[in-house]
């Protein structure tokens, strides 16, 4: 027998406008029919005077709900003198406060945990606020059994902090907005649907996976959406209809479906931002200044300046308080910290702040460029996030660059017996072979060495799959497809040059080792050059 769903109807801050609220409530069930339940997050009282008449009308039962109506309390001093105490109970017919913390099953088995309130900023808490000790006696009962799998809702006043992490951004400051405990709260309970309210705006965040691609067995989806206030004057949605089978009577296959657009969860960011951790490892007491860096590219703008990021950045500090960035620091002698002796600076093409981009040494193509992190950074997965972030931005200027030439590229990375993170991107001609034909090469070459490569969702994280210090094998192509390698003991270093020059693709099996195609200095100044020329209107640190 298939199981019926609920149908839920969720809220954001009431604020007291009972009356638009439920008269919008009734049009819908005429429209669509009945829902089971009106879940209320955010400030369902009001402070106005017409706000308490409102009211009146239904405790005294002049008036009453058209739905079974479930509110959180108080988010605020003024309206804690609504809710008659800390437990739930029946304010009027059909309304009923949740109470400070719990869970509340419904017939169907519908699993709804909720928190009402602010997260406490002192003890004692005022009346308003939940503590980290309603937390862990909400959340303990539940997880510490081993059948647990999470919850059907969860319902909180306030938003997750950093639940846009991974996902689209909402209109908030992301700065102020939102509590970390909530956010632990909703990373522990894994709700399908977590619903919040108080800032003002709705947001649907894309949802979001609550287990480790490749490492942990899937498991269902999160969904989190936060509402406006009810009858607000820019027509934000404040009302969100759904149906929901609940988790223990749904078919587990059925459950754990992922959905196109999920992502990593936002909650458990391996590394959150490793800049502080890595600064403190690696580091020097005084960091050479940015100047002795930051050289000419024998280029200049046409007002005669030079270059973007002039030779005399590095000293801008002494001219206020800005500090000189500081860049994560090798050990012992690097040849790709920028800052190095070691590099070889004539084979760089364009610098940001926090990486660059440099021609490859006795590359496979004309083309074949290198994507590095200015400090050091040994892979992917331990870079901060504002690392990341340009590396992307570097990574479309190629991808619009190559797409002007007729190329698609082909993104790959080994860590393992390496020292500093380079990111080879390689140019394949559009009329030589496909995307699939590229695929299809790294899968059958691999198979034929023993290796196993696997295909990895779009907006999956490296970060979740290989943790700082896991060597792996990393191939990005143009279509967002993405193949990874866990290196267990021996792995062919030139492995990814290999499979590009073989015949199926570049058909250049001779330049499969790059110490086979090496350039003298002349040269390699010359083509870099070139490149850098043809590169500059796609580079986006001239705009800078």
């Amino acid at each position: 027998m298939e199981e019926q769903p609920v149908r839920v109807l969720a809220c954001g801050d009431v604020e007291g406008r009972l009356n638009a609220l439920f008269n919008r409530v009734q049009t819908i069930q005429k429209k669509t029919g009945q829902f089971d339940l009106l879940l209320c997050v955010g400030e369902f009282f009001g402070t106005t005077p017409e706000a308490e008449v409102e009211w009146q009308q239904y405790k005294t039962g002049v008036k009453k709900a058209p739905i079974h109506t479930y509110i959180l309390g108080a988010a605020s001093q003024e309206t804690v003198k609504n809710f008659p105490s800390a437990d739930g109970c029946e304010l009027a017919e059909n309304i009923t406060y949740l109470g400070r913390r719990g869970v509340f099953t419904g017939a169907s088995g519908l699993q709804i945990a909720y928190v009402s309130g602010k997260e406490a900023l002192h003890e004692p808490a005022p009346a308003h606020c939940f503590t980290s000790k309603d937390l862990s006696a909400l959340v303990a009962p539940l997880t510490s059994t081993s059948k647990f799998r999470g919850v059907d809702i969860l319902l909180t006043s306030q938003w997750p902090r950093g639940v846009w992490h991974y996902g689209n951004n909402p209109e908030v400051d992301t700065k102020s907005c939102g509590s970390s405990s909530v956010a632990n709260l909703a990373d522990k309970l894994k709700p399908r649907y977590h619903f919040a309210a108080l800032e003002g705006v709705h947001y649907e965040r894309v949802p979001y996976r609550n287990h480790v691609v490749l490492q942990e067995n899937a498991q269902h989806v999160s969904r989190f959406i936060a509402l406006a206030s009810v009858n607000n004057p820019a027509k934000k949605k404040y009302l969100y209809a759904f149906n929901i089978i609940p988790m223990k009577t749904m078919d587990p296959s059925e459950l754990v479906k992922q959905p196109q657009d999920v992502t990593e969860n936002p909650y458990r960011r391996a590394t959150k931002d490793k800049t502080d951790t890595l600064k403190s490892s690696f580091s020097t007491e005084e960091e050479e200044p940015s100047h002795q860096f930051f050289f000419d590219l024998s280029k200049k703008h046409p007002d005669g300046e030079g270059r973007g990021r002039d030779q005399h950045d590095g000293d801008r500090h002494h001219q206020g308080p800005k500090q000189p960035r500081r860049h994560p620091q090798p050990s012992g002698p690097c040849w790709f910290c920028l800052a190095s002796p070691q590099v070889e600076k004539h084979l760089v093409i364009s610098i940001g702040t926090h990486c660059y981009l440099a021609l490859a040494k006795g590359g496979l193509t004309p083309h074949h460029v290198l994507i590095l992190p200015i400090g050091h950074y040994q892979s992917v997965v331990e870079l901060s996030s504002e690392v990341v972030e340009e590396m992307e931005k570097y990574k479309s200027a190629l991808i619009s660059f190559y797409k002007s030439k007729g190329e698609r590229c082909v993104l790959f990375e080994r860590n393992y017996r390496s020292q500093h993170l380079q990111l080879q991107v390689v140019p394949v001609p559009l009329d030589r072979c496909t995307t699939e034909d590229i695929k299809e090469a790294f899968m059958v070459q691999a198979q034929e060495q023993q290796m196993e490569l696997m295909e990895i969702p779009e907006h999956t994280d490296l970060k979740q799959i290989a943790p700082p210090g896991t060597p792996y094998f990393y191939v990005e192509l143009d279509s967002g497809e993405k193949l990874f390698y866990r290196i267990q003991k021996h792995f062919p270093l030139q492995f990814g040059r290999e499979v590009l020059a073989s015949e199926a693709l570049l058909n250049i099996p001779t330049r499969a080792d790059w110490k086979e195609c090496k350039q003298s200095r002349e040269e390699e100044e010359e083509s870099c050059k070139q490149l850098r020329d043809d590169f500059q209107s796609y580079d986006f640190t001239w705009d800078e």
